[in-house]
């Protein structure tokens, strides 16, 4: 539906109901050396009306380095040499659009650099191929992809005469940025250091074969972010791991409506940019959890992190390649290929707070019944989280392990607030069931230390409020 009413809405565009200005292509000044800056090209809808008879690819490479943060330069000078600013033993950051039917500048484009140099002291390229992406035919965008990554590898090849590695390239592009990356990946057979995709395009490439979109082969390791598949993303896992959003599909907080314009049509499909900019940004850890389903994640059914990173959950954004080093580490039969599943909130910066909460009981009768549990901070403020449950029975001992999502951060923990419900047999005030331990642990911040309790009884629908004890040393 998003995508047909996006064909309307370029149509609507095309046949001028909209009137898009130009706007000039001079740029500023950079105070430290007197030269102008570069910009990103400046397109309009006539710029993709004259693309239907006159079709043209060409791109530009924008550099940025602490040196010159906010003053993009040309990545190579008139006479093919590198630009002094680059330094070929230092990591290089390439980044990607998609398609612009009208040609505007992605606005995400400046956080990203501002984000990425703040962070760490790298290269950062912006290949701006507006020239191949402003157009009202979708499907020559397409086949312009492949157009662009020829080109790249150009001037790939040029940086790495002067001394660049492929290994300290990491590629991230939106959408048919993405498999831009994938392509060029693959015109380097799968040495690139890191791709990251960012919601990859899904029109004209879901069900194609590998070589035909970005694969988990054309890079050392492939993170994919799927925030769209049921419009403008694709649905199929193409990375070493794919992480989905809240299922990969809606959003929370995305518009539902045809009444917000372009933002009902563009919000799914964006959100994995903005993900990726808010594990930059901020201090929000986007945990996620190894499942086979979304579905399997929201029943509980994937309450831990995997067996092979008990420590700590693989994390969208930046972090995630925490994940592949330490799979090497633990196993020989990498590239092992994950799917991960997570929830966010609905607003800026998205951040969520997970928690497993692991009981023992001693009563077998309580796998037929239900917890239900909250968290009393120290300023007095009871805080309820959404609840994955899943529970094992194993000899007179029944394990209980929920996974438990806050909308806030919970530090200063005073007390837990639990209440049990027996769902088979009559209400019974008097019956008691005792718990051996409960063991609380955030899975956003692994490196702090438990909470603990030992030894005590709920009675059906009573809410207890638990005073925490000091935590045992785990044997064995």
């Amino acid at each position: 539906m998003r995508i047909y009413t996006f064909l309307c809405w370029i149509c609507w565009v095309r046949f001028g109901y909209l009137n898009f200005p130009s706007k000039s292509n001079g740029g500023s000044k950079n105070p430290e050396n007197n030269r102008t800056c570069l910009e990103f090209s400046k397109s309009n809808a006539m710029n993709s009306l004259k693309d239907l008879f006159y079709p043209t690819v060409k791109i530009n490479l924008l550099m940025y380095s602490r040196n010159n943060a906010k003053c993009a330069e040309p990545l190579f000078e008139s006479n093919n040499s590198v630009n002094a600013r680059f330094n070929p033993s230092k990591k290089t950051i390439w980044i990607i659009h998609g398609y612009r039917p009208l040609g505007s500048t992605p606005m995400w484009i400046h956080k990203f650099t501002k984000a990425f140099l703040k962070q760490e002291d790298v290269n950062l390229i912006v290949v701006d191929w507006n020239q191949g992406a402003t157009t009202f035919i979708y499907g020559r965008a397409v086949k312009n992809t492949r157009k662009v990554a020829e080109i790249l590898r150009e001037y790939i090849e040029n940086l790495l005469i002067h001394g660049a590695s492929l290994d300290n390239f990491h590629f991230i592009g939106m959408s048919l940025g993405a498999h831009i990356c994938g392509f060029v990946g693959k015109l380097f057979q799968g040495q690139l250091g890191r791709i990251t995709g960012l919601d990859p395009a899904g029109p004209k490439f879901s069900g194609k074969p590998s070589n035909c979109r970005l694969d988990y082969t054309d890079a050392k390791f492939v993170d994919v972010i799927h925030s769209d598949s049921q419009g403008f993303g694709i649905l199929e896992p193409s990375g070493h791991i794919d992480f989905y959003p809240n299922g990969g599909r809606n959003q929370p907080g995305c518009p539902t409506s045809l009444l917000s314009g372009m933002d009902y049509i563009k919000c799914d499909h964006q959100r994995a940019v903005h993900l990726f900019l808010e594990a930059f940004e901020t201090n929000c850890n986007f945990v996620s959890f190894p499942c086979r389903s979304y579905r399997d994640y929201k029943s509980g059914l994937c309450v831990g992190c995997g067996n092979l990173y008990k420590d700590s959950c693989p994390r969208l954004g930046i972090q995630a390649n925490l994940w592949k080093e330490e799979l090497k580490k633990k196993t020989e039969e990498w590239p092992l290929r994950t799917t991960a599943f997570l929830d966010t909130s609905s607003q800026n910066p998205f951040c969520t707070y997970y928690f497993a909460l692991n009981i023992v009981a001693l009563n077998e009768t309580m796998k037929n019944g239900s917890l239900s549990f909250g968290l009393l901070k120290d300023l007095g403020v009871l805080e309820y989280p959404r609840l994955y449950v899943k529970t094992m029975p194993f000899a007179n001992l029944q394990e209980v392990k929920i996974l438990a999502q806050f909308v806030n951060d919970i530090v200063n923990i005073s007390r837990i607030s639990m209440t049990y419900y027996q769902s088979t047999s009559p209400f019974c005030p008097t019956c008691e069931y005792r718990i051996k331990s409960l063991v609380f642990k955030s899975l956003t911040h692994p490196e702090r230390p438990p909470i603990c309790k030992y030894d005590f009884v709920l009675k059906e629908r009573a809410r207890i409020d638990l005073q925490p004890d000091e935590c045992k040393k785990q044997t064995g």
